[in-house]
């Protein structure tokens, strides 16, 4: 379990970053902005009529030229569909529009704005162009067109949607309509608050797991040491007990391997890898539920979790683990084959939760230093792979990454994600397993700093750090939204807070060398049989010297 707690880990590092579901504003300075050519692109929606029922909606994005397109549904008037006659509207229309009709042209033979002004010369209030391939292109203007003044929207639409518009059209003898508008997203949607909620929830639970059981351990130590047996008091990672303390070297690996593991992501990301993440992904989720579900139950179910049989290449299992197992390889069985379903995001976030409030248990930061460390790499990491990557790969690795690009998926399980609810545009917010994990390693260490000091919640440093990375994804979520839906790395604002708080809180309370360098608050040994069964007193060692 703690190789698959590392793995885990690592996919997490590689996925650490925020975004929203498609940006719907996308303004580009490298395309040319001239008077009566400077409109942002944005996606319109695009409703289409049938003999007055309504149809299918197709999505396509607005011109650079041409007035706004209204934002309101009910602004948006329904106007006869005519196809154009030549097709290619470079010349002017053969066949006569219905007054304010909107025509439909495909692309190519001319420039946009062309069959632009020869369809408003026409009397049509509107033109939609049908992209020559799948995807949406940008209709922008030449920096030598001065005489750019078109009053009519113009919309191109991907290949699939013109066709099926066209199809309409020359199939039914009923009337044709549709209706041209680009709703905005809200300010706020509740998908960020409860992602938000979800997010603190878990590093929260993973915390007060971690933290219970070190105290666990402890207790048990000494117990022992009542019982005069010799072990230390220093609780240490690895061995029987399955827990992996890492240290600097592996923190900064962590982020390098990580980058390799992204630029693999992003070089290699098709179908049938993203079935391989999927495969990966239900490992350890199994993983991480059948450890939280037994956990839990074992407190019910005591004789059951105490009780062991022995499995080939499995090793010692208790009966309690085998019961639940089946259970959890069915539920991320059927996810795994439902996924694309509309409440498969249910499922995901269950076994993501799990996989990370385990991974936590198991892997933990010994000191602040560590957990400097580690939280400084992956804060130069997020930015890099979100920010700097443009400038190389002409796009945001991580972002495209996150939204599973070039596959018919909605993006790489390793991820949190609900659907935005209130959004017109639908779409999910996510945020991703790095960005709840490495920050909830630290905030797990304050936790567990405390308890062994027994602190106080406010005399503590759990209370402050877990507030403080709370404060700062909430920040990340009010960048997204000051920033049209764009991608934002959240270790940029969640990093500074969290280390910050700490590290100012251990420098006030002159703590910050025990909490840099050992990681756990200084402790009195009473067990004083123990302390003269492991090291003589000098006086009693002296007295020995001088009777030899």
């Amino acid at each position: 379990m703690a190789a698959s707690a590392v793995l885990a880990l690592l996919l997490a590092s590689a996925l650490a970053g925020a975004a929203a579901g498609g940006d719907i504003v996308h303004q580009d300075d490298q395309a040319p902005k001239i008077p009566g050519c400077n409109n942002d692109f944005v996606l319109v929606k695009v409703q289409s009529w049938v003999g007055g029922n309504e149809g299918d909606e197709f999505v396509g994005v607005g011109a650079r030229f041409g007035p706004k397109i209204v934002s309101k549904e009910k602004q948006a008037t329904r106007e006869p569909l005519t196809l154009a006659d030549p097709i290619h509207a470079c010349a002017p229309p053969k066949n006569k529009l219905v007054s304010g009709g909107v025509l439909l042209v495909e692309r190519g033979k001319c420039k946009f704005t062309k069959k632009a002004k020869l369809a408003e010369a026409a009397g049509a209030s509107g033109i939609l162009i049908i992209n020559s391939g799948t995807e949406l292109y940008k209709m922008v203007c030449e920096k030598n067109e001065t005489e750019l003044d078109i009053h009519i929207p113009a919309v191109l639409l991907p290949k699939d949607a013109g066709q099926a518009l066209r199809s309409l059209l020359t199939a039914n003898t009923s009337s044709v309509g549709v209706q041209l508008y680009s709703p905005d997203r809200p300010v706020v949607d509740t998908a960020e608050v409860f992602l938000w909620l979800m997010a603190v929830g878990t590093v929260l639970c993973a915390s007060y797991w971690s933290a219970w059981s070190a105290r666990e351990a402890v207790t048990e130590q000494e117990k022992l040491l009542k019982d005069g047996h010799e072990v230390s008091l220093t609780v240490e990672g690895g061995g029987s007990s399955g827990i992996v303390d890492i240290n600097v070297i592996s923190a900064m690996m962590f982020v390098v391997v990580a980058s390799c593991f992204l630029i693999m992501l992003y070089k290699l990301m098709s179908a049938w890898f993203i079935d391989l993440l999927v495969v990966i992904f239900c490992i350890g989720g199994v993983e991480g539920l059948q450890t939280c579900l037994v956990a839990i139950l074992s407190r019910w179910f005591t004789s059951a979790a105490g009780s062991f049989v022995k499995v080939p290449f499995f090793g010692a299992i208790s009966y309690l683990t085998m019961a639940v197992s089946p259970f959890c390889v069915v539920f991320a069985v059927l996810w795994a084959i439902y996924r694309q379903f509309p409440y498969a995001w249910i499922a995901q976030d269950i076994l993501g939760i799990a996989l990370i409030v385990t991974v936590i248990q198991i892997v933990r930061v010994p000191n602040l230093k560590v957990g400097s460390v580690l939280l400084s790499c992956a804060f130069l990491y997020d930015i890099f792979w979100v920010f700097v990557s443009k400038s190389l790969f002409h796009e945001s690795v991580m972002i495209a990454v996150a939204r599973g690009d070039n596959t018919d998926e909605d993006g790489v399980p390793m991820l949190l994600k609900i659907p935005r609810m209130f959004d017109p545009w639908g779409g999910y917010s996510i945020i991703g397993f790095g960005d709840i994990l490495l920050p909830g390693l630290v905030v797990a260490f304050a936790m567990r700093y405390d308890w062994a000091g027994k602190k106080s919640l406010r005399c503590g440093y759990f209370l402050w750090s877990a507030s403080a990375y709370g404060t700062g994804l909430l920040i990340t979520y009010v960048a997204l939204n000051l920033m049209d839906g764009h991608g934002q790395p959240a270790l940029l604002y969640i990093v500074p807070f969290t280390l910050g708080t700490l590290m100012s809180l251990g420098w006030k309370r002159g703590e910050l060398r025990n909490l840099w360098f050992k990681g756990e608050p200084e402790r009195v040994c009473t067990h004083q049989g123990y302390l003269q069964m492991a090291k003589p007193p000098p006086a009693a060692a002296a007295h020995d010297d001088e009777d030899s």
